[in-house]
């Protein structure tokens, strides 16, 4: 790949799950500070979006002009200091900050991580519980919630680490899985298909689909990014630097990298940054919806 222009925004905290909205603004989930964050990669400006307490870890823009994030209270070592209960909140546009949902089938969730709206308009997230490779607390699950706020387990797995998770076009999941660091595929009919296994040291966080549907996977221990096609062939890897734990597509061929600096997991870190990189590559836009 020939080499991309890079330019950071610095001093942000621990980012995580970002999206870009329709005014060229990035929100993120600021984990470490129980906030959303924004930069807008035009002015410089940086800030606060809205406090949610707890940890949150990835947001998206809903059709109703409210930003959907996942709630995840315990981030390895670190807890937050204002508890939320593991959960998908809604910040509305007035800056309302509401918990839709806590539990699925009467399950509670362990974790919420990251989350994407389908082209049926449903909210789709994986529930990955606490990092730790070595103990493997929690099962994994894929949930849905329904338009109405009802949520469903969609997918039982094993203690595999469900992370980022796209919907493709025809209504298919793809997420990817930390501890094994699989690629997986759920059509709408059930099947699942494993599309393939990353590289050693590639553990895969959070990605996005680009207009052709490729996926742009970052992988936390690479320090970059690696570009998988549709049916699971490795094409290439692009180096960022840094923890990369997920991106976004923006206009212009843009690509936005959520990255938290050196590794950790005390809460201590403050030098995450986000990574614009210019692609020239488009991404899929992606779905919205509402709940509730």
């Amino acid at each position: 790949m020939k080499k991309p222009t890079i330019t950071r925004a610095t001093d942000l905290g621990h980012p995580e799950g970002p999206y870009e909205l329709d005014d060229g603004r990035v929100v993120y989930a600021n984990t470490y500070a129980s906030e959303i964050g924004y930069w807008d990669p035009k002015t410089g400006k940086q800030g606060t979006y809205a406090f949610v307490g707890g940890g949150p870890n990835a947001c998206m823009l809903g059709t109703d002009g409210a930003i959907y994030s996942t709630q995840t209270p315990n981030v390895g070592a670190w807890v937050a200091p204002e508890h939320r209960p593991p959960s998908i909140q809604k910040t509305s546009a007035d800056g309302k900050v509401e918990i839709l949902v806590t539990e699925a089938d009467g399950v509670k969730f362990d974790g919420p991580n990251d989350l994407t709206f389908g082209p049926d308009g449903r909210l789709y997230f994986t529930d990955s519980g606490d990092w730790a490779p070595d103990t493997k607390p929690h099962p994994g699950r894929i949930i849905v919630i329904e338009t109405n706020g009802v949520a469903k387990v969609l997918e039982e797995l094993d203690h595999v680490y469900p992370n980022g998770i796209v919907a493709e076009p025809d209504g298919s999941l793809v997420w990817v899985e930390s501890y094994n660091r699989c690629v997986i595929r759920r059509k709408p009919d059930g099947t699942k298909t494993t599309l393939c296994t990353l590289p050693e040291n590639h553990i895969p966080d959070g990605f996005k689909i680009d207009e052709k549907g490729d996926f742009w996977i970052t992988t936390v221990s690479s320090g970059g990014i690696d570009h998988v096609g549709k049916d699971g062939t490795l094409i290439d890897f692009l180096e960022v630097g840094g923890t990369p734990l997920n991106c976004c597509f923006g206009k212009g061929g843009k690509l936005f990298v959520c990255d938290m600096g050196p590794f950790d997991v005390t809460g201590a870190a403050i030098t995450g940054q986000l990574v614009e990189v210019d692609l020239g590559v488009e991404g899929m836009p992606l779905f919205r919806g509402a709940i509730g």
